[in-house]
């Protein structure tokens, strides 16, 4: 099968870079013919037959181009030109979109429909339903889904997007000339890595109906082992340090529990909300073996986010290594944590709700045990690429069949 692979992004950046990159890669071993399709970078790693990206837009940039942003980000005529130049030359059975918004434009799903090619699309995040994409309000701390079923001018109202009155006007914009267009209805399957972000989308728009899969994310499982690992009487975080993760919660949690260390691995705009407490040790920004490392030792791992979780690879990691997780009973981290079984859900996004939770695992060794006993049989459950790329094939061989 000859598959085009779509992302703004074409080398290894974040959560959705390292999705396409390692299942293409994986697809490529099993004998699928893959190519590329996204904006340009210095730092590409991927690309297409023919070398068509979009032009490269910096959104820190001072030269004069910057000012044509506004409209390249709303419907972008280069990606949709470019994208239909790709699928002539490659002829790909089958197109699988990724993150596209501002960089690319859903302008490459007229593009791709007007080719006739079967379109898939795995939802990373909210933006179909969220101008901000995360559901989330930055001013009041709290999720929010007030765009969800009405109008969205309480985008513009809260500023929703980075705190600007311009950028959440063009999300705004943005959302309505797509919902207008139906320009998501021509999508052929939408993948959601939670079933909490397929009832979303269900319950926003009636085309979504017979169009969604939840697949849950895969990790290498190889890279995790949980028996050569010595637990540390530390209480470990991984994340960005800023406030819809939850870490003004995890600085309350910390104060109220003075007799516990907590370990906090990433780096972000509110670092200073934890570094004047004298149990939070910062280890800065890790990555590869000393992340791997990091939870693995852990006694416990929190995710005190506050923003809804879609399908956190962290919770999914550390139940791979026999690491319990307490984390929010809410968006898709209720999905991979069974409470007392696994780790623990905290029903209110408290310090002192989450202060609860721990002193309840961390002073009982019999529970912590046996939280530790069932995560070391969580392997043979969490998505490794090999499976999940044997359900997604499933899946394209259905729609190009169709």
């Amino acid at each position: 099968m000859k598959i085009l692979m779509v992302n703004k992004f074409l080398y290894p950046r974040g959560g959705s870079e390292s999705y396409m990159l390692s299942l293409s890669e994986h697809l490529v071993k099993l004998g699928h013919e893959v190519e590329f399709f996204g904006m340009y970078d210095d730092a590409n790693t991927v690309g297409n037959r023919v070398g068509l990206t979009t032009q490269n837009m910096d959104f820190h940039s001072t030269g004069l181009f910057r000012f044509l942003y506004p409209f390249k980000i709303l419907y972008s005529l280069e990606a949709k030109k470019k994208i239909m130049q790709v699928i002539d030359a490659f002829k790909p059975d089958l197109v699988h979109m990724n993150n596209i918004n501002f960089q690319l434009t859903p302008s490459i799903i007229d593009g791709v429909k007007k080719k006739g090619i079967p379109l898939v699309q795995t939802v990373h995040d909210y933006q179909m339903i969220c101008p901000n994409h995360l559901l989330y309000n930055f001013e009041k701390n709290t999720p929010c889904e007030a765009c969800v079923n009405h109008s969205k001018f309480a985008c513009i109202r809260n500023k929703c997007i980075h705190g600007s009155l311009v950028k959440s006007i063009l999300g705004v914009i943005e959302a309505h000339l797509y919902a207008w267009r139906k320009t998501y209805k021509k999508v052929d399957l939408f993948i959601c890595p939670s079933r909490f972000l397929e009832g979303k989308l269900l319950g926003a728009k009636g085309y979504y109906q017979g169009k969604t899969k939840t697949i849950h994310n895969f990790i290498n499982k190889e890279q995790f082992h949980a028996a050569d690992r010595d637990t540390k009487p530390y209480i470990a975080f991984v994340g960005r340090l800023s406030k819809e993760k939850g870490i003004e919660n995890l600085a309350g949690a910390a104060t109220l529990l003075p007799e516990y260390t907590f370990a906090v691995a990433g780096s972000g705009p509110d670092e200073a909300l934890l570094s004047g407490i004298s149990n939070v040790k910062l280890e800065g920004f890790l990555t590869g073996d000393a992340l791997t490392e990091f939870v693995g030792n852990a006694k416990l791992l929190i995710l005190p986010s506050v923003c809804y979780e879609n399908c956190p690879l962290s919770i999914l990691e550390a139940h791979c290594m026999g690491v319990p997780v307490v984390t929010m009973n809410s968006g898709g981290m209720a999905e991979l944590v069974q409470d007392g079984v696994n780790g623990s859900l905290v029903d209110l996004p408290t310090p002192e709700g989450i202060a609860q939770k721990l002193r309840e695992i961390m002073e009982n060794e019999t529970y912590y045990q046996s939280l530790r006993e069932n995560c070391k049989h969580e392997k043979d459950r969490i998505m490794s690429v090999e499976t999940y790329a044997e359900q997604l094939i499933r899946e394209y061989e259905a729609l190009v069949a169709r």
